[in-house]
């Protein structure tokens, strides 16, 4: 069966930086499994495994355009550390969900540095920028359930509860 819209993928994959540094990888406890068409994984990398099978093995590359986008220096703020009500202890690298300034939606920010009161948050995906190289092998292709469809992503064994 190949790989097309509304199919359940799984996947073996080692994810790395430029440099060869790996930033993810998929194991044996917990294995990968997308829609595939639903979104669920970048954009880059499902277009590079449409029309694979069940044992197809791959190395791809894939530009910032078609994983998390560049990096937008607009998405950096220093905001006084008072705003941070309720957290006894900021650290670099902490994560907080916030709000748009305008209401809508949430986002993930990042702490990128503290300099007394000032702390820097970045709200671009942490992998923005990067080019990222995937080396991957698919392990199952199967239909989507037609709740797994409804619901736009892939349920474990027994189905899934909302």
């Amino acid at each position: 069966m190949q790989i097309s819209k509304d199919k359940v993928v799984v996947l073996d994959y080692v994810l790395t930086d430029e440099q060869g540094q790996v930033i993810d990888r998929s194991d044996d406890a917990s294995q990968f499994a997308y829609l595939h068409g639903a979104n669920n994984i970048i954009p880059g990398l499902e277009k590079a495994l449409e029309g694979r099978s069940t044992g197809d093995s791959l190395k791809v590359s894939i530009p910032p355009a078609e994983a998390y986008g560049e990096r937008d220096d607009s998405l950096t703020h220093t905001l006084d550390r008072s705003q941070f009500q309720g957290v006894d202890e900021l650290q670099t690298g902490m994560q907080f969900h916030a709000g748009n300034p305008d209401g809508t939606g949430m986002h993930v920010v990042t702490i990128t540095a503290i300099d007394g009161d000032a702390v820097t948050i970045d709200a671009n995906h942490p992998l923005a920028g990067m080019t990222l190289n995937f080396d991957v092998t698919v392990r199952e292709v199967r239909d989507a359930s037609a709740e797994e469809i409804e619901h736009g992503h892939v349920h474990g064994p027994g189905g899934h509860h909302h």
